[in-house]
C-alpha cells in the first residue's frame, strides 16, 4: 500500500515536473498492482495526452471514467484530449463535455459549466458538421438536463430551435435531392414515382413538424409564429400528398384543422384558404359562406381563384345577395356593382388561366360559360375542373363525390348542345350515373329528359321531365314537357301546355326571349300538324301567324325560318322566298337539315356543285346527321351522298369513296349510294371493289323504293365498264348488251360494246384463244355496222373498226372469218373519196382499193385484205379528226403502225423498185410517224415508232428518233430494247447489252429485252445462256409474239439434239405448243412447221408430224419448181427424208421406202459447191437407215443390207449403223451374214472403244454362241461401261440385266443364283441412288428391303432431279405390293396393265 501511494507522488511530482515518460512509469507500476486505480489511471492518462499518445491517452480516461463517473477530473481530461484534436473526435467531445457539465452542475458551478458547453458549441461549429453542430444546439434545448439549471444563461429557445431548424430543413432537403438522383437511374424508374417514394420516407422519419411546433410554442413573436405555422401546414400537406391512401386520414384531419385554424385568424396563407374552399365538398355553391369568398379575395386580390371569385359574385347566376354599399367612394363593391359583362368574362378568363388547378375556378367558369351558352368553353373548363378533382383525391384521400357530380351535371349539360347529338352518349351516362346515387336529382333529370327529346323518345323524355316538374317550376322543363307531349302524338293537350306557358314568358327579358320564340314555334308547329289539310296550313291566321311571331319574339331562331320556306315552297308557291327563307335558316344554324337539303337540291338542279359541297360539307360539321347509339332517331345520308356527288364531279375520287361509305353506313339500301361508290372505285383503279359495289346495287334494283327503274340501266353500264377493266370482256360485252336493250339508242354504250369486243379480241390473242379473238374481231365489225348509222364521224368507231380488221393478220389461220362484206359496207357508208387519199400516192391504198375488197369467184381472203381494209379505216379516222390536233397525230400513229404491219405481213410482195429496200408499206409508215410527230413532237411513242420503221432504211435517223424518245422517257423498257436491237444489228454488241440491261431494269417483265440479251448471248457463243434466256423470255411472253415461239422452239430443238440420252416428253410438249400456236399466227412458214413436225415425231404423234411434212414437201416443190436453187432442192430432200422417217413409225413401210428414195434421189443431185451440200450426209444417211429399216420389216433383207452397206460407206463406220447392219444380219440367219456381223461388231469396237451398242450387241451374240473368251471379254468392258455417268438409267438397266445373263449362262467358280446376285449388288454399289440396281436386286430376292429402296430412289430420279419417266415410276410402286401403292402406279402410269393388275 505504501508503494502505490510512493508511486502516485512520484508520479504527481513528474507531471509537475513536465516529466511525462517518468510520470507514466509511476502510474503504471501502481495500475501493474492495482487496475482499478483511478488517480494512476488519470494519471497515466495525462501523462499520455502529453506525450501526444491520443489512443493510449484516450483508453486509460475511459477506464477511470468507468471506476468514477461523477468526478469531473477524468472528464475534464478527455474534454481537453478530444480539443486538442480538431474534428476527428466530436462525437466523444460532446459526450464528455456533457458529463463534464452535468458533474460541475453537481457541483453547482454554473460558471465552469456554462463554459464547457459554450465552448463546446462554439467547437462544434467550428470544426464539426452540420449534424454535429445540432447536436450540440440541442445540449441548449428545454429537453436538454442542463437547460434547467442553466435558464437564462442559455440563449432564448424559440432562437435555438430557429437554428435547429434551419439544420434540420438543409439536411432533408440534401437527403431527398440525393436519394432521387440515384434511384432514378435505375431501370424502370419513373421520376414521378421515385420522388413521392424518397419524400414518404425522409417525410415519415422526419422531426420538423415537432421542431416547428417547439417553435411555435417558445417564441414570443407573432409573425415568427404565423410563418411557423405556414410552415408545419405546408409541411402536413406534403407528407399528406405522399402518404398512401390508408394512411392519409389522420394526417388529413391534422392539415385541415391546421388550415381552419389559419383561416379563422384570417391569416393571408394562401395553401390555408385553397384547402378550405378546394376540399369543401358541395353540390350546389350556394353552401359556400360567401363572407368567407369575399374575404379571400380581399386577401388575395391578385389571385387567379380570387378574380374568378370577384367575377362571379357580381354576376347575374351568383347565389349569394350584393353586399349593402360603403360610403367610400372606391369600395371594391361599388367595382363589382358597375363591373360589365364583357369585364365580368375577361376578368373570370385571366383568374381561370392564372389558377388553373384550382377546381372551384374551373367549376365556377363552366357553369358561367353554360349560362352564356358557350357550351364548347364549358365543356373544356368541366373537363378540366373534373381533372383537378381527381388530382384533389389523389392528394387528400377525399372522393369529393358531390363536387364531382356538381361538375358532371354541368359537363352533361354542356356535352348536349356542343355538338349534338354526337355526344349525347356521354351526357347521357353521365346523367344516369348521377341518377343512380340521386335519383331526385333535377338538373340531372332535366338533361336527361332532353337529351330523349334530341333521340326522338319523347315518351322517356316526357316521363324524366315530369319527374324533374316535381322538384323544380322552371317554365323551360314546362314548355319542353308540353312539347314532348305534343311529339308523342297528342298535339291537343301539348297546345294547351305550352300556350299556359307564354304569359310566364315576358317579352321585354332577354333571358327568356329565345325561349318564347321556340315555345310560339312549336304552338305554331302543334297547329300545323292538328291540321294537316292544305288550306289549313294556307292559314295566315293559322300556325303561319305563329311562325312569324316566333320571329318577331327572336329574329335569329332557325327553325322558324325553315318551317316558312317549307310554307312558301310548298303551299304559297313562291320559290324566291322560300329559298331566302332557307338561306337564312342554314345561315343561323347548321343543324336546320331540312333547309339544308332542300338548298342543296336547288343548287343541285342548277349544277351548282361547290354550293352543294359547301352546304353538305356544314351539314356533315354539323354533327346533325349520325344518330348517337341507341338513339330512335334515324341518321341522315344525303350530305354524305351529296358531297360525293360533288367530288367525283371534281374528280376527287378517293374523298367521294369515303362521302358514298359514309353515307351507306347510314343508309345501307340508298341504291344511287351504292351506284355512287362503284363509280368512286371504278376511276380510282379498285375494279373488284366497284364491282362489288355495282352488284350490290343491281340486288337492291327488284326491292327499292322512289327510284326510276329506267334509270338503274346506269349501274349495268358501270358494272359493264369495270368488268371491261378487269379483262372480263365476255361479261362486260354482255352487260353493255343488257343495256342497249333496254336503251338501244344509247351510241355511248354502243360504242364501249364494240371498244370491248377489240380489247377482248387483243386479250384473246395475248392469251394464245385465236378462234374467241376471230369471233371477238367479226362482232367488233358488226357492231361498227350499227355506230356507223348513228354516228359515223365517232374516233372510236375507225380505230376500233382498223384494229379488228387488223387482228386478222395476227392469226391468218382464222382469216376466212373475216368479215369482208360487213367491213366493206362500213367503209362505204356516207364516204366521199377524200376520205380515204391521204397518202394513197405512195402506199397504193385509196378509194379504190374499196372494190378490191370484194371475192370473186375461186378467190379466198388473204392477210392483205385484211390489213388493207385496216388502212382504209385508219385513213377514214384521220380524216373524221381533221379539227382535233391531237386526235390527228394519234390517227396518224396508228395509220403508221397498220402500215409497218402490212409491211411486216405481205410487204416483200410490193416492193417500190429494186434500188429500194423498203415496200411501199414501210415508206408510208414512215411518212405517217413523221406526220404525227409534227402535229405532237413531244410524245416519246411517236419517236420510237419513226424510229423502228426507220431501222434498216436509215440507221442514223433511226438512232437519233430512239434518243429523242428516251429524252422525253428514260423509263420505257420497249425504247431502249428497240434501241438495242438498232445497235444488235449494227454489229454494236456491248453498246446492245447496255440498252438490254437497261430495259430489264426498267421493266424486268418485258419479253423482248431478254430476248435481245439471248440473241447476243448466241452470237457470242454462249449457248446455254442463250437458252435460258429465251426460255424465260418464252415463260413471261404472251402468246401474239412471234418471234419468242420461234428463238423459243429452235433453242429447245437444239438442246434435244444435244442431248446424249433421249429427252422426256416435258421437253417436248412446251416447245410444241409453242409451235402449234405460231402455225395459227402465220400459215406460210414451213420451216417452222417442219420443225414442229420434228417434235411431234419425238412424242409419237406420227399422223400429226405426217400431215405437217406432207404440207412442207408441197409447198418446198412449189419454192423450188419457181426458183430452182439449191438450198430449196435440199430443203425438199430434207422434208422427204424426215417424212420417209415418220411413215416408218407410223409403219407404212412402202411409203416409208418412196420417200426415202426421193430423198436420196433428189440429194444426189446437189451441187457440191452449193451451201446446201453440206448437211447433205445427215438427211441421207436418214433415209438410207429408213429405207433398210423398211425394207427389213417387209422381209426385203437384201436391200436393207444393200442400204445399210450404202450408209455405212458414206458415213465412214459410223458405228450406229454399224448396230443397225448387224442387227439385220443376224436376223437373216445365214452362217456367212452372221459372220459379217461379228466381224463388223468386232472391227466397230476396236475403232470406237466403249461404244455401248456395240459392246452389248457382241455380248448378245457371245451369249448365243455360247463363246465363253467373248462374253468374259464383253463383260469386263461392260463393268467399266457401269461407271460411265454419260448412260442414262434405262440403258445402265439393260447393262445390269445384260451381265447377269452372261453370268447365267457363264457362271465361273459360284452358282449361277449367287453370280446373278453378286451382279445386281455391283449395280447397288455403284449407283446406290439409282432405281436400276435395287430394281435387278428386288427381282432376284424375297426381301422387302430392295423393293422399298426401289420406290425410294425412284421417287428421287424424277424431273427435275432425275429423266425417270412416269411409266418407270408407275413400276416402281406397283412392285412394292401394296394395294395404295398400285393406285399410285395407276394415277401415275394409267396405260400401264401391272397397275391396274396390282388392285386385283
Amino acid at each position: 500500500m505504501s508503494n502505490t501511494k510512493a508511486a502516485l507522488k512520484a508520479a504527481k511530482a513528474a507531471l509537475d515536473g513536465h516529466k511525462y515518460e517518468a510520470a507514466a512509469k509511476e502510474a503504471q507500476k501502481v495500475l501493474d498492482v492495482d487496475q482499478n486505480n483511478y488517480h494512476a489511471n488519470v494519471f497515466l492518462g495525462l501523462a499520455c495526452d502529453k506525450q501526444d499518445k491520443n489512443d493510449e491517452a484516450e483508453r486509460v480516461y475511459n477506464v477511470a471514467a468507468r471506476i468514477k463517473p461523477n468526478d469531473p477530473l477524468v472528464w475534464q481530461g478527455l474534454v481537453t484530449l478530444y480539443g486538442k484534436q480538431a474534428g476527428k473526435k466530436i462525437d466523444q467531445y460532446r459526450n464528455a463535455a456533457l458529463h463534464l457539465a452535468e458533474c460541475l452542475m453537481a457541483m453547482d458551478d454554473k460558471e465552469r459549466c456554462q463554459t464547457v458547453v459554450d465552448k463546446y458549441v462554439g467547437f462544434a461549429k467550428q470544426h464539426g458538421t452540420r449534424s454535429q453542430y445540432k447536436h450540440a444546439l440541442e445540449m441548449m434545448l428545454p429537453t436538454s438536463s442542463l437547460y434547467d439549471y442553466l435558464e437564462g444563461r442559455f440563449p432564448k429557445p424559440d432562437y435555438i430551435y430557429t437554428k435547429v431548424v434551419e439544420i434540420t430543413e438543409a439536411e432533408e432537403k440534401e437527403r431527398i435531392n440525393k436519394e432521387i438522383g440515384e434511384r432514378r437511374t435505375r431501370l424502370g424508374a419513373k421520376i414521378g414515382q421515385v420522388t413521392a417514394e424518397v419524400k414518404r420516407e425522409v417525410l415519415e422519419g422526419s422531426v420538423l413538424e415537432y421542431l416547428y411546433s417547439c417553435v411555435i410554442d417558445w417564441t414570443n413573436d407573432d409573425d415568427l409564429r404565423r410563418l411557423y405555422e405556414e410552415k408545419i401546414l405546408q409541411r402536413a400537406y406534403d407528407a399528406l400528398a405522399v402518404l398512401p391512401p390508408k394512411q392519409k386520414e389522420a394526417k388529413r384531419a391534422q392539415v385541415m384543422k391546421l388550415a381552419e385554424g389559419l383561416v379563422i385568424l384570417k391569416h393571408p396563407f394562401a395553401l390555408a384558404w385553397m384547402i378550405t374552399l378546394e376540399w369543401k365538398d358541395t353540390e350546389v355553391i350556394e353552401a359556400y359562406d360567401a363572407g368567407l369568398l369575399r374575404e379571400y379575395t380581399e386577401l388575395f386580390p391578385e389571385d387567379g381563384l380570387s378574380k374568378v371569385l370577384r367575377a362571379y359574385l357580381s354576376s347575374e347566376i351568383s347565389p349569394f345577395p350584393q353586399p349593402p354599399k360603403q360610403s367610400t367612394d372606391n369600395s371594391e363593391e361599388d367595382e363589382m356593382t358597375i363591373m360589365t359583362a364583357e369585364d365580368r368574362l375577361l376578368l373570370m378568363t385571366e383568374g381561370v388561366e392564372e389558377s388553373s388547378r384550382s377546381v372551384l375556378s374551373q367549376r365556377l367558369m363552366a357553369e358561367y360559360y353554360t349560362y352564356l351558352d358557350e357550351y364548347a368553353s364549358a365543356v373544356d373548363s368541366a373537363k378540366k375542373a373534373r381533372e383537378q378533382i381527381s388530382l384533389e383525391t389523389q392528394v387528400s384521400g377525399l372522393e369529393f363525390q358531390d363536387n364531382l357530380d356538381a361538375v358532371n351535371v354541368i359537363l352533361a349539360t354542356a356535352l348536349i348542345h356542343y355538338q349534338s347529338p354526337r355526344n349525347h352518349p356521354e351526357a347521357r351516362s353521365l346523367f344516369e350515373n348521377i341518377l343512380e346515387r340521386k335519383t331526385v336529382n333535377t338538373s340531372a333529370l332535366i338533361g336527361l329528359g332532353l337529351i330523349l327529346e334530341e333521340e326522338n323518345d319523347y315518351g322517356g323524355a316526357a316521363d324524366s321531365l315530369a319527374r324533374a316538374l316535381k322538384q323544380s317550376t322552371d317554365v323551360k322543363v314546362k314548355a319542353e314537357y308540353a312539347w314532348c307531349k305534343a311529339m308523342t302524338g297528342d298535339y291537343d293537350a301539348g297546345l294547351k301546355e305550352l300556350e299556359a306557358c307564354l304569359p310566364e314568358l315576358e317579352k321585354t327579358d332577354v333571358k327568356t326571349k329565345s325561349l318564347r320564340a321556340q315555345t310560339l314555334y312549336r304552338i305554331g308547329m302543334c297547329i300545323w300538324n292538328l291540321h294537316p289539310s292544305k288550306g289549313a296550313r294556307k292559314d295566315r291566321a293559322g300556325a303561319y301567324a305563329r311562325f312569324l311571331a316566333s320571329l318577331q319574339a327572336n329574329l335569329n331562331y332557325p327553325p322558324s325560318y325553315t318551317i316558312l320556306g317549307i310554307y312558301y315552297a310548298d303551299y304559297a308557291k313562291d320559290k324566291k322566298r322560300s329559298r331566302k327563307c332557307f338561306q337564312k335558316a342554314f345561315e343561323l344554324s347548321s343543324s336546320e337539315v331540312e333547309a339544308a337539303e332542300r338548298l342543296a337540291r336547288a343548287f343541285a338542279d342548277q349544277r351548282e356543285w361547290d354550293l352543294v359541297e359547301v352546304v353538305a360539307q356544314r351539314v356533315v360539321d354539323s354533327g346533325k346527321i349520325r344518330p348517337p347509339p341507341g338513339s330512335k332517331r334515324k341518321g341522315i345520308s344525303w350530305p354524305f351522298a351529296a358531297l360525293g356527288v360533288c367530288q367525283l364531279n371534281s374528280q376527287d375520287y378517293a374523298k367521294s369513296i369515303v362521302s358514298f361509305q359514309s353515307a351507306l353506313r347510314i343508309s345501307p339500301d340508298d341504291y344511287q349510294c351504292w351506284v355512287g361508290l362503284g363509280e368512286g372505285y371504278h376511276n380510282s383503279g379498285r375494279y373488284i371493289a366497284a364491282t362489288k359495289a355495282f352488284e350490290q346495287a343491281q340486288k337492291l334494283e327488284t326491292s327499292m323504293n322512289g327510284v326510276n327503274t329506267d334509270d338503274t340501266w346506269f349501274s349495268k353500264y358501270m358494272l359493264a365498264n369495270v368488268r371491261r377493266e378487269l379483262g372480263d370482256f365476255e361479261d362486260a360485252a354482255q352487260g353493255y348488251e343488257d343495256v342497249l336493250s333496254m336503251r338501244p339508242t344509247e351510241l355511248g354504250v354502243t360504242i364501249a360494246l364494240l371498244q370491248t369486243h377489240v380489247e377482248g379480241a387483243w386479250r384473246s390473242i395475248e392469251l394464245g384463244y385465236f378462234g374467241q379473238a376471230a369471233d371477238s374481231a367479226a362482232k367488233a365489225v358488226a357492231v361498227a355496222g350499227v355506230v356507223v348509222k348513228g354516228r359515223p364521224e365517232a374516233f372510236n368507231l375507225w380505230k376500233a373498226l382498223g384494229d379488228a380488221c387488223a387482228i386478222f393478220s395476227w392469226m391468218q389461220a382464222y382469216v376466212h372469218w373475216f368479215p369482208i362484206d360487213e367491213v366493206q359496207s362500213v367503209l362505204e357508208f356516207d364516204k366521199t373519196v377524200e376520205m380515204f387519199e391521204q397518202i394513197s400516192n405512195i402506199d397504193k391504198v385509196g378509194a379504190s382499193s374499196l372494190d378490191q375488197l370484194c371475192l370473186t369467184e375461186g378467190t379466198h381472203i388473204t392477210s392483205k385484205q385484211c390489213l388493207q381494209a385496216a388502212i382504209l379505216a385508219h385513213k377514214r379516222l384521220i380524216h373524221t379528226c381533221v379539227h382535233d390536233i391531237h386526235a390527228q397525230a394519234v390517227a396518224w400513229y396508228n395509220l403508221g403502225w397498220t402500215e409497218y404491219r402490212a409491211h411486216s405481213v405481205v410487204g416483200k410482195d410490193c416492193m417500190a423498185s429494186p434500188r429500194n429496200n423498203g415496200s411501199v408499206y414501210l415508206k408510208a409508215s414512215v411518212r405517217c410517224f413523221k406526220r404525227a410527230i409534227e402535229l405532237e413532237a413531244g410524245n416519246s411513242e411517236f419517236w420510237n415508232a419513226l424510229a423502228v420503221v426507220t431501222t434498216q432504211l436509215n440507221p442514223k435517223v433511226s438512232q437519233h428518233a430512239f434518243v429523242r424518245s428516251l429524252y422525253l422517257n428514260d423509263k420505257s423498257a420497249r425504247v431502249w430494247t428497240n434501241l438495242g436491237t438498232l445497235y444488235l444489228l449494227q454489229h454494236d454488241n456491248q453498246l446492245a447489252n447496255d440498252a438490254f440491261t437497261r430495259a430489264q431494269s426498267a421493266d424486268p417483265e418485258y419479253t423482248h429485252a431478254w430476248l435481245g440479251q439471248g440473241i447476243l448471248a448466241l452470237l457470242l457463243g454462249e449457248v446455254k445462256e442463250s437458252r435460258s434466256l429465251f426460255a424465260h423470255a418464252f415463260e413471261i411472253a404472251d402468246a401474239s409474239t412471234i418471234v419468242t415461239k420461234r428463238l423459243y422452239a429452235s433453242s429447245a430443238f437444239d438442246q434435244l439434239l444435244a442431248q446424249v440420252s433421249s429427252s422426256g416428253t416435258a421437253d417436248v410438249l412446251q416447245p410444241l405448243f409453242a409451235l402449234h400456236q405460231l402455225k395459227s399466227q402465220i400459215t406460210t412458214d414451213y420451216v417452222f412447221e417442219h420443225l414442229q413436225a420434228l417434235f411431234c415425231e419425238r412424242i409419237g404423234a406420227n399422223e400429226e408430224a405426217i400431215e405437217s411434212l406432207s404440207a412442207v414437201c408441197v409447198r418446198v416443190e412449189e419454192e423450188y419448181e419457181g426458183s430452182e436453187s439449191p438450198l430449196s432442192l435440199a430443203r425438199f430432200a430434207q422434208a422427204k427424208a424426215d417424212l420417209a422417217r415418220v411413215y416408218l413409225a407410223a409403219q407404212d413401210f412402202s411409203a416409208a421406202v418412196e420417200n426415202a428414195g426421193t430423198a436420196l434421189d433428189l440429194s444426189a443431185d446437189l451441187d457440191p459447191s452449193s451451201q446446201a451440200f453440206n448437211a447433205r450426209h445427215r438427211y441421207r444417211l436418214s433415209a438410207h437407215l429408213t429405207a433398210g429399216l423398211a425394207y427389213h420389216y417387209t422381209g426385203l433383207m437384201d436391200q436393207a443390207i444393200t442400204m445399210f452397206r450404202t450408209a455405212l460407206e458414206e458415213t465412214d463406220g459410223n458405228p450406229y449403223v454399224v448396230c443397225i447392219l448387224s442387227q439385220v444380219l443376224w436376223a437373216k440367219g445365214g452362217t456367212e451374214e452372221r459372220g459379217v456381223a461379228r466381224e463388223q461388231l468386232f472391227n466397230c469396237v476396236e475403232n470406237h472403244p466403249g461404244h455401248a451398242r456395240a459392246i452389248g450387241l457382241l455380248g448378245v451374240i457371245a451369249m448365243l454362241d455360247d463363246d465363253r473368251d467373248t462374253a468374259e471379254a464383253v463383260a469386263a468392258d461392260l463393268h467399266d461401261l457401269r461407271t460411265r455417268t454419260d448412260l442414262d438409267e434405262q440403258y445402265q438397266l439393260k447393262i445390269g440385266r445384260l451381265l447377269a445373263a452372261l453370268a447365267v449362262s457363264h457362271p465361273g467358280e459360284e452358282t449361277r443364283e449367287s453370280a446373278v446376285t453378286g451382279e445386281a449388288t455391283t449395280a447397288v454399289m455403284l449407283a446406290p441412288s439409282q432405281p436400276h440396281g435395287w430394281s435387278q436386286l428386288a427381282e432376284l430376292t424375297d426381301d422387302t428391303f430392295p423393293t422399298e429402296m426401289v420406290l425410294l430412289t425412284s421417287m428421287g430420279s424424277v424431273p427435275p432431279k432425275g429423266a425417270l419417266d412416269a411409266e418407270a415410276l408407275g413400276n416402281a410402286f406397283t412392285g412394292s405390293g401394296r394395294p395404295a401403292d398400285a393406285q399410285r402406279a395407276v394415277m401415275m402410269a394409267p396405260w400401264v396393265a401391272a397397275g391396274w393388275e396390282g388392285l386385283l
